[in-house]
């Protein structure tokens, strides 16, 4: 099987005066070993958005939209107070690499100090392993397979996809809207500060782990509903015990099936059927 070597693209974006606007860039198109299979994407970037999109396609395109005010706040008063009375009027620079192995698409994103959104189009059948921290949301559109998203400071809102999905974020809403799913896999949707809102099919089969610690969990699907039993944990060393009730909605829907996890602290879990 073939690979394809570090694919790096250096642009020097000049802004000059107009410093607080946004350039697009289209950054590069990565073949793959073998089109007619399936394969994965990872992308691992600090700040900024990542949009996936799937298209009727067998590479991946991918663009670019750079800030270049940024947002580093601590590094603009610096850079302010050294500079002062000057104009700027240097260039920038964006470092982004891909790397293609066996179907596998890595993307990493160098450029820390500044917001950039990355917009990627990917073969339908196709896994995806996203993560982005600050001042940026992760969205996906029409993806199969599975799927592995995380972000911190944002939301997640996967449309119209089908396979698997585990995904979490702290300070953001999670949204997910299944076509379809993949039948005996497991999967999880956790949020700290946000609502959890999932949209299966109407013939999920499914064991449910549901809890809000500061808000509700809601369903329209026939859910038998399981009694909470307390749990007990003795310690060996000094002889005590602890009895503990959790909070948690455990349920089984059609019959049961695998188990799916929702969890948030301050938020609403929400499980539809469509």
């Amino acid at each position: 099987m073939k690979k394809y070597s570090i694919i790096t693209v250096v642009c020097l974006l000049a802004f000059g005066a107009l410093s607080a606007q946004e350039k697009n860039i289209d950054l590069f198109t990565v073949p793959l070993s073998d089109p007619e299979r399936p394969g994965k994407l990872i992308v691992n970037q600090l700040t900024g958005s990542i949009e996936v999109e799937a298209y009727d396609g067998k590479e991946i395109i991918v663009k670019a939209s750079v800030s270049e005010d940024g947002h580093c706040g601590e590094c603009d008063e610096r850079k302010a107070s050294s500079k002062s009375g000057m104009k700027k009027v240097s260039t920038s620079s964006l470092n982004i690499g891909a790397e293609e192995d066996n179907n596998v698409v890595r993307i990493q994103n160098e450029l820390w100090n500044k917001k950039t959104d990355l917009s990627i189009k990917v073969p339908t059948n196709f896994s995806l392993k996203l993560k982005t921290v600050n001042h940026g949301d992760i969205t996906v559109q029409g993806v199969n397979g599975e799927m592995e998203i995380s972000n911190v400071n944002g939301n997640i809102t996967l449309e119209s996809v089908s396979g698997s999905v585990v995904a979490n974020t702290t300070n953001g809403e999670l949204v997910v809207d299944f076509n379809s799913i993949t039948k005996g896999k497991e999967m999880a949707f956790s949020s700290f500060n946000g609502d959890v809102n999932i949209t299966f099919p109407k013939s999920l089969k499914a064991n449910v782990k549901a809890k809000s610690d500061m808000g509700d969990v809601y369903t329209d699907f026939d859910m038998v509903i399981s009694k909470n039993e307390p749990q007990v944990d003795k310690g060996t060393s000094s002889g005590k015990y602890r009895v503990k009730v959790e909070q948690w909605v455990n349920g089984a829907i059609n019959g049961g099936g695998p188990e799916m996890l929702f969890k948030t602290f301050n938020g609403d879990v929400m499980i539809k059927s469509k």
